[in-house]
């Protein structure tokens, strides 16, 4: 049967040979790209793919889309980020205050001067970009804000103490995760020294309430509150 089937292939016409090779590279090639234009998760039963899940939290979309402006595009992104600072300061500022009155150990009276002023800075810096983008900002803080303040009015002594280095530590700890993914992505001047900023700041900050010795780093986690 083998011999039989040698005999037949060395009987067909080059033409012939030739046209049945090409048909096979032709479908190969198909199939190439029938592969390369399904979406990976069709392989592999739905599972994320290793971009996927490195790849960043999204930004609150205002539903504006990216508008250009006289310092570079301005995408939902930069917007969320620039209200994210304003809002920071909201809550922030009278907590600094707070931790300058209060205070027992210098180094939390420490910590207070330093959000005192750089969020006074940055609140400024915030306002201005927002002013010069039409950026609608804040003027009160968020709800889950509201609420640490609340808490912070409501502890006394040591309590206070550690609940404010452990809240503002945990909040200074995911505004800069943020920060980083804005300032490398930003085509937008004035966003981009305001992230310049904010980076400098929060940095300062994280270093002066990690300098009270009170922050839990294990308490630091999404898993674990931050009041515990």
């Amino acid at each position: 049967m083998l011999s039989l089937r040698r005999r037949n292939t060395r009987g067909w016409s080059t033409a012939t040979r030739y046209s049945i090779a090409s048909g096979v590279v032709i479908t190969a090639l198909a199939l190439t790209l029938i592969a390369l234009l399904v979406p990976v998760d069709k392989f592999d039963g739905g599972r994320a793919t290793a971009a996927t899940v490195a790849a960043p939290a999204p930004a609150d979309d205002d539903g504006l889309g990216t508008v250009s402006t006289a310092f570079g595009p301005l995408t939902a992104a930069d917007r969320d980020f620039v209200r994210k600072v304003r809002l920071a300061g909201l809550w922030e500022l009278p907590a600094g205050r707070q931790a300058q009155q209060r205070g027992t150990r210098p180094a939390i009276r420490t910590a207070g001067d330093h959000l005192v002023d750089g969020h006074t800075e940055l609140d400024r810096q915030a306002i201005q970009v927002g002013q010069a983008l039409g950026i609608d900002l804040p003027n009160q803080p968020s709800a889950q804000q509201q609420d640490w303040l609340g808490q912070l009015n409501r502890a006394k002594g040591e309590e206070y103490e550690r609940l404010f280095a452990q809240l503002l530590r945990r909040a200074h700890g995911k505004v800069f995760s943020l920060l980083a993914g804005i300032r490398a992505q930003t085509r937008n001047s004035m966003v981009r020294a305001l992230a310049t900023s904010a980076n400098a700041t929060v940095l300062d900050h994280i270093t002066v309430l990690e300098a009270t010795g009170l922050v839990d780093f294990d308490g630091l986690s999404d898993n674990v509150p931050p009041t515990k």
